[in-house]
């Protein structure tokens, strides 16, 4: 290589770093957009306004919610994978769109490992076994067994094949040893109104969306399916406590940005949604619909990222074996 060659790419790097550098140090100059994958009016939406409204006052810019929603949340995700790299867009993923997807569907549009740059969790939203308010059991052993008994006149349902409360009791009845029926529905909504009307006999929704019905009687929770009690319902012993070792399905939600965001900019990412779920208007707003807050040692984004992997894998071992496989 001549010299002037390697001086003037020597020169193009130096310009680069100083670029990212200037980047950083002036970063936000403008609005940034968090984008949720996902229809209006749902949780998601919830949660993304509350953290866009505690993160505008950390970082003295509007954070405005924009919601892409299709293909079990890929397609905003994907906006987001392929957006620049300058911290001005972000979405709101979660274990669908970060962990799950990556095996339900054959060709997915991201790979969730490498297109984004992790920056930090957000809530969990327990995920519940919830049946109909007249189901012959009152906490998981007897809901077990009367199921193995019973297992080929029962009905479970969904939101959809492939989403989220659909493999966490696919998860569930392997690890009783049932085989039950599938009813998928379009909505979490539509699958706890045939559960509240008794036409199936249980689902395994996040707690948001059944916390009022459970609250009414109208529907019977028997256990969280998390390693540990949500503290909105803190009556509700885990699936792990009433005898499921090791059993453990959370439905967490994190801020992911693209691939190759800057270090710094992440960095102060990170720092506004750890300020922001610190605020105690915004962790009670969460608390109020059913989120729970992580520990503060699980806030970083080498966590995030160390969690993305396990959730990748494990998830896959789970819907190779059910066959479950989407164009």
């Amino acid at each position: 290589m001549g010299r002037a060659r390697f001086h003037m790419i020597a020169a193009a790097a130096a310009l680069c770093m100083s670029g990212a550098a200037a980047l950083a140090q002036d970063w936000p100059a403008r609005p940034l957009t968090l984008v949720v994958p996902f229809a209006a009016g749902g949780s998601s939406d919830a949660i993304a306004r509350i953290v866009a409204e505690g993160m505008r006052a950390e970082l003295g810019q509007p954070v405005h919610v924009e919601n892409v929603g299709g293909a079990g949340g890929m397609l905003g995700t994907n906006r987001v994978a392929r957006a620049p790299p300058d911290g001005y867009q972000l979405v709101l993923g979660n274990i669908g769109t970060h962990a799950q997807n990556q095996a339900v569907y054959r060709k997915p549009l991201y790979n969730a490992a490498t297109d984004f740059a992790p920056v930090g969790l957000v809530v969990d939203q327990t995920l519940l076994l919830l049946t109909r308010k007249d189901f012959p059991a009152d906490d998981l052993r007897s809901f077990i067994t009367y199921a193995r008994v019973n297992q080929g006149k029962l009905q479970y349902g969904s939101a959809g094949v492939g989403g989220s409360n659909h493999l966490a009791c696919l998860l569930l009845n392997s690890a009783v040893g049932i085989k039950v029926a599938h009813v998928p529905y379009r909505s979490g909504a539509q699958a706890l109104q045939d559960t509240l009307a008794g036409r199936i006999d249980y689902q395994c929704p996040s707690l948001p969306i059944a916390l009022p019905q459970i609250r009414a009687g109208a529907v019977k929770a028997l256990a969280t399916l998390s390693k540990s009690r949500s503290a909105s319902l803190p009556e509700l012993a885990s699936a792990q406590e009433q005898g499921l070792a090791g059993f453990d399905v959370a439905g967490w939600y994190a801020l992911f940005a693209p691939a190759a965001t800057p270090p710094d900019v992440v960095l102060k990412l990170n720092r506004a949604l750890v300020a922001t779920l610190a605020m105690p208007g915004a962790r009670q707003r969460l608390e109020a619909i059913g989120c729970d807050l992580f520990a503060s040692d699980r806030s970083s984004p080498d966590y995030l990222r160390s969690l993305v992997a396990a959730e990748i894998a494990r998830w896959a071992v789970v819907i190779k074996a059910s066959g479950i496989g989407l164009e």
